[in-house]
């Protein structure tokens, strides 16, 4: 494995009368390999950028290892990793010029002003940024900018690349535009890369590979396919994407299928290892999976009443009430408007239920 964060906890003491130490980092392992865009994903405060840090040498671990390409680096300092980062706030140097400003890094390993020239221009192809070499950085764009502290981390041809949620200063278009951009230079140049985000749809466009963090604890390591389809707890289903959840009771089951009741209805679904009867867990699905029937499906219906109705342009977003205190969200077209007061019909296709026994 090329990077192995090896039971990485970090402790903090906690400020305050009391003492004692907050864990930012809670026994973290996992394993990256050459080339992969791996994205810790989670909540603010949830230890996603310690981790990151505890990975850069901008923070040592309490226990632990970091090992890249197999020489351990929990002791290492920041300029002998042979990483890079690129910030949220780009931390360009406001007297540079963006010439001055990528070639910085390359200038502090006192490589030959030849080389330099020749590295500078071919970061500054790769980045859109060929004719701005004699730029100020208040003359930037936000894009730019944030093109030019990538550049700038490039430049230098580190074993990994770390992005601390690099773009939470940008406007929700030219968002969307870096993303693919990262994502399609990362590619190409086959570097490994680590992402910080709390945005989800980021995680799930750009990664290969997503780390969900919670209260310091790695919660669930997958492909974005997986953690999206297959989440293993309430909080990451909750996490990813829009979701609603049914509590259930197992009442028979065998590899392949379970029955079980929830809201006092029996389900047919999919089933999980280590399912036993009598067990309690939540039955999961999207709002958008959900389906409003008439009498001939008589298959995984709930019966309910629409409580409120959001149009949302090409979808409306309903709460239906389909127990006492619990209400489903459910996101259907517009060809088929239902009105507050209305009683209707849900189907929860079997295929897209998921069990989940994790709180």
């Amino acid at each position: 494995m090329y990077l192995t964060l090896d039971h990485l906890t970090k402790k903090f003491p906690a400020r305050g009368k009391q003492g004692g130490e907050v864990v930012a980092v809670d026994d973290i392992s996992l394993n990256i390999e050459k080339g992969q865009f791996v994205t810790l994903l989670g909540p603010s405060g949830c230890g996603k950028t310690t981790t990151l840090r505890l990975i850069a040498g901008f923070e040592f671990p309490t226990s632990g290892h970091i090992i890249l390409d197999g020489q351990r680096l929990e002791h290492v300092p920041p300029n002998r990793r042979d990483m890079a980062m690129v910030f949220q706030s780009y931390a360009i140097f406001p007297h540079l010029n963006v010439f001055e400003n990528i070639a910085y890094g390359l200038k502090i390993k006192k490589l030959p002003s030849d080389e330099i020239k020749r590295k500078v221009a071919e970061v500054m192809k790769l980045t859109q940024l060929t004719g701005l070499e004699d730029r100020a950085p208040n003359q930037l764009s936000g894009g730019q900018q944030q093109r030019v502290a990538l550049a700038r981390a490039l430049v230098v041809e580190p074993k990994v690349l770390l992005f601390d949620e690099p773009l939470s200063n940008l406007d929700a278009k030219l968002r969307e535009e870096m993303r693919f951009e990262i994502r399609d230079l990362q590619k190409r140049l086959g570097i490994t890369a680590i992402y910080v985000t709390h945005a989800q749809e980021e995680a799930l466009v750009m990664s290969d590979l997503i780390a969900i963090i919670n209260q310091g604890k790695l919660m669930q390591v997958g492909t974005p396919e997986e953690v999206y389809e297959r989440p293993r707890s309430r909080f990451v289903a909750d996490f990813i994407g829009l979701s609603d959840f049914l509590p259930a009771r197992v009442e028979a089951c065998d590899a392949q299928v379970a029955r079980v009741k929830a809201a006092g209805t029996a389900f047919t679904v999919p089933a999980i290892p280590g399912l036993a009867r009598e067990q309690s867990l939540l039955l999961h699905i999207r709002p958008y999976d959900i389906r409003f029937v008439d009498e001939s499906v008589q298959d995984n219906v709930l019966p309910g009443v629409i409580k409120q109705a959001t149009y949302l342009g090409n979808i409306v977003d309903y709460r239906v009430e389909v127990a006492p205190d619990l209400a489903l969200r459910v996101q259907a077209s517009t060809e088929q408007r239902y009105a507050i007061g209305d009683r209707v019909r849900l189907h929860l296709p079997a295929a897209k239920c998921h069990l989940i026994t994790e709180a």
